[in-house]
């Protein structure tokens, strides 16, 4: 009710307008005659209830256009919601950048987790971006943050997100579904810094380590989700050790794509260098610099969403050797201890 009154009353000011024009065409003597000067002033008239009208409606416009940006931003942080500065030692730091100016929604989603089986984070992209997006990002989301506690291995969270999508898809793109697909990436972080991930068609992530910056790409990933079934045996594939200081760089394909006007690709290990550059690095840092070199890159107009996620080891050193840092070799066994009861 009160949403409709509202609306009569912002039709109420148009309606006079128009009322006033029309009495003037049809009961003022001037509008009746066709010298230039009673022309010049019928014109007029008319040209200032049209302005009128074409204001007040702009406004009304932009009043809509605020409050559906402030229920998008809303449901954004409700469904995105902002990550934990730090979590089980490591740093963290998260931002999306989407593609449709002005918007709070995208198509990339991100999540960090701790549970009993390690750090876990996930790192997607949906196909498309913006609204269209939204309601796969929330089923994907909302299945990975039940998973990543009850499944013991990242092979049974995948398997989990890979259910939740295809009932979604069922539900949602009854007509279109083989078309859609989600691009994920499964990382999980040991208390000692091992690294163990599942890649569904996503780009691998980065380890930065003083001012090195390498890509970790142990082998080739699963299709995304969504249009392939995924094998019945998911092992993870390990990724090194984190070690303290350094830090790991995940992103979604928009960052590595993003082109200048001039059609040159975003240098996203140039820009992870330099930004490294100046060390001692944070999370927070990185993620400034990456973030505003992708912006002037693209002069603030990226053509996909771009979410970037950096997560920095900052507890206690390892008592590893430093020679076990890439392969793990001679490593002590790892505690299976619950992470909640490490202390």
């Amino acid at each position: 009710m009160i949403r409709i009154r509202g609306r009569v009353r912002s039709l109420g000011l148009p309606t006079v307008w128009g009322a006033a024009a029309v009495t003037y065409k049809l009961a003022c003597p001037l509008a009746q005659e066709t010298g230039l000067e009673a022309r010049i002033v019928t014109s007029a008239v008319f040209f200032t209830v049209g302005t009128g009208l074409i204001l007040h409606v702009r406004q009304m416009l932009m009043r809509e256009l605020r409050q559906l940006r402030r229920v998008a931003g809303a449901a954004q942080s409700a469904l995105l919601r902002p990550l934990p500065s730090s979590v089980e030692g490591l740093d963290i730091a998260a931002a999306q950048l989407p593609a449709e100016r002005g918007a709070a929604i995208g198509g990339d989603l991100y999540e960090v987790v701790a549970t009993e089986h390690g750090v876990r984070a996930l790192m997607g992209d949906v196909r498309g971006h913006g609204i269209g997006a939204f309601g796969t990002v929330a089923a994907v989301l909302g299945c990975f943050r039940e998973a990543a506690h009850d499944e013991k291995d990242l092979g049974g969270v995948l398997h989990r997100l890979e259910r939740a999508l295809a009932r979604h898809l069922r539900q949602e793109h009854p007509a279109g579904a083989a078309e859609e697909f989600v691009t994920l990436l499964l990382v999980e972080i040991r208390a000692d810094g091992e690294l163990t991930a599942l890649n569904c068609g996503h780009p691998w992530p980065y380890r930065l380590s003083g001012t090195d910056v390498d890509q970790l790409a142990p082998a080739d990933p699963y299709p995304p989700l969504g249009p392939f079934p995924l094998p019945a045996e998911l092992p993870p594939v390990g990724l090194g050790y984190l070690e303290h200081g350094d830090a790991l760089f995940l992103h979604t394909d928009g960052a590595q794509d993003a082109r200048d006007a001039r059609g040159r690709f975003f240098p996203l290990p140039h820009a992870l260098r330099t930004a490294v550059r100046d060390a001692p690095f944070s999370s927070q840092t990185i993620l400034s610099r990456i973030s505003t070199a992708l912006l002037d890159h693209t002069r603030g107009a990226p053509a996909d969403d771009i979410a970037l996620m950096i997560l920095t080891k900052s507890g206690c050193p390892s008592r590893r050797g430093a020679g076990n840092r890439a392969t793990g070799h001679d490593a002590p066994a790892v505690d299976d201890t619950p992470l909640t009861q490490r202390r």
